[in-house]
């Protein structure tokens, strides 16, 4: 039987509701001789100490039960199923596809730059996507950067940052990782907009737009080298929230 659009949506939610709630009632609790991956700040730090950042983030609570889901689901699920990509796929191979995906988001690229009014960028973006898509043949290789136009990375949360919409609170969100709340309304409005008008929208198909989508998510975690309580530090989570928000600050300013 095959499921409409707006029935794979619909499951799309609820499966996203069940993580979210699974990370936020579900935090295993370490063994008897474990020793915890990080304790809290206050447990360490003498009262009265200041940090040098300091970060708005009143869900605290929330987002540590969320990042120690998330710990849980990167290691037993998201990263074996990326081991198993890389053993399936060669190298060059995982490089093409790399590539494609890059060359498709570049939809959103071109969008946020425009919107942020920065036509040499919006330029440089749309030069990259002819480039790409007919001499790097749908965007499998991409000489646009050899020859010089490189990506010019925007997103609607940068966009929001750009016209002065502070970052909000700060957010842990289920699977995702470190956020805010500008930032999660901008992801939110960016994958709309890309459902509905970016390259998907024009091959309307659902079943090639799930198997993207799932393409795509595979590849982005296998490009990020970070690993949940790999720094071996009792701030770790401090330390994530704080370069996550100075980051960004970075990626506006720009």
């Amino acid at each position: 039987m095959r499921i409409s659009r707006k029935g794979k949506m619909v499951l799309f939610v609820l499966l996203l509701s069940v993580v979210f709630v699974s990370g936020c009632s579900t935090v295993p609790k370490p063994g008897p001789d474990s020793q915890p991956a990080m304790r809290q700040q206050a447990d360490l730090v003498p009262e009265g100490t200041r940090l040098d950042v300091e970060v708005y983030d009143p869900l605290e609570g929330f987002n540590r039960g969320t990042y120690r889901f998330n710990y849980y689901f990167d290691k037993f699920i998201f990263l074996p199923i990326v081991s198993v990509y890389q053993f399936i796929m060669p190298d060059y191979f995982e490089d093409r596809v790399s590539s494609f995906i890059d060359n498709v988001y570049e939809f959103n690229n071109f969008t946020n730059n425009l919107l942020q009014l920065k036509f040499k960028r919006t330029g440089i973006t749309l030069a990259r996507f002819a480039v790409n898509t007919t001499v790097g043949v749908a965007g499998l290789w991409d000489p646009a950067t050899k020859w010089g136009m490189h990506r010019q990375t925007e997103d609607f949360g940068q966009t929001l940052g750009h016209y002065g919409v502070g970052h909000g609170p700060f957010l842990v969100l289920p699977v995702l990782g470190p956020s805010n709340l500008r930032d999660t309304t901008g992801l939110v409005t960016d994958a709309v907009a890309f459902s509905l008008a970016g390259p998907p929208a024009w091959v309307d198909d659902d079943d090639v737009t799930l198997a993207f989508n799932a393409l795509t998510a595979v590849d982005r975690r296998k490009r990020i080298p970070f690993r949940y309580y790999g720094t071996g530090s009792p701030f770790e989570y401090e330390q994530i929230r704080m370069l996550y928000t100075k980051k960004r600050e970075l990626e506006i300013a720009d």
